[in-house]
């Protein structure tokens, strides 16, 4: 059985929609976390190294950090066609992607955020607008990041694009609006959001 370890309104409930995606059978397990104002704290039941959200654990074997969490329930369960395996046709995007995701994206959101310039030709990121701008120039072709097909890379994208949607941090873009609104009109995502809500 997996468990998730998980706090409402956080980036883990975007796992609570991966897994309802690859019909994984799963258990959600509420712990609490620091949070920006001063409140809470690290669970100790929690085995994500720095108490933070999501980690999963399978068996005992426990993964942590989103994109490694997506490519490895992807892996686990590849009936559910959500993510390219090693050796097939677009694994090589995929991967990509999902490493993007942690190594560019994500850090380019905080040094916009944090009012920080990115140490152009040192840092392993840039700015939001050209990380943006790359993500606008592949949804411009297909509707998902891989083309056609949704995949779990779409579950990262396509929900932080939602959850920041009217954020001045975001470029306006017509694309990633309906982008995001692609992703999370799955019936997938709404069984996550009533989980979240329990």
């Amino acid at each position: 059985m997996l468990t998730l370890y998980h706090h409402p309104k956080t980036r883990s409930t975007r796992f609570i929609f991966l897994l309802e995606e690859l019909g994984a059978p799963y258990q959600l397990k509420t712990v609490s976390v620091r949070k920006r104002d001063g409140t809470g704290a690290a669970d100790p039941a929690n085995p994500h190294p720095h108490g933070k959200v999501p980690a999963l654990s399978d068996g005992g074997e426990v993964v942590f950090e989103s994109p490694a969490i997506a490519l490895y329930l992807t892996d686990k369960f590849p009936k559910a066609g959500l993510g390219p395996l090693a050796g097939e046709p677009g694994r090589g995007a995929y991967l990509s992607w999902l490493v993007y995701y942690g190594s560019v994206l994500e850090p380019a959101f905080m040094s916009k955020f944090l009012n920080t310039p990115v140490p152009r030709g040192t840092a392993g990121w840039v700015v939001v607008e050209e990380a943006m701008e790359h993500v606008i120039g592949t949804l411009s072709k297909a509707p998902y990041l891989l083309g056609e097909k949704f995949s779990a890379a779409d579950v990262l994208y396509g929900t932080t694009f939602a959850m920041f949607g009217q954020n001045p941090m975001m470029p306006k873009s017509q694309i990633i609006d309906d982008y995001a609104k692609r992703v999370t009109a799955r019936p997938a995502f709404a069984k996550a959001m009533e989980k979240d809500n329990d």
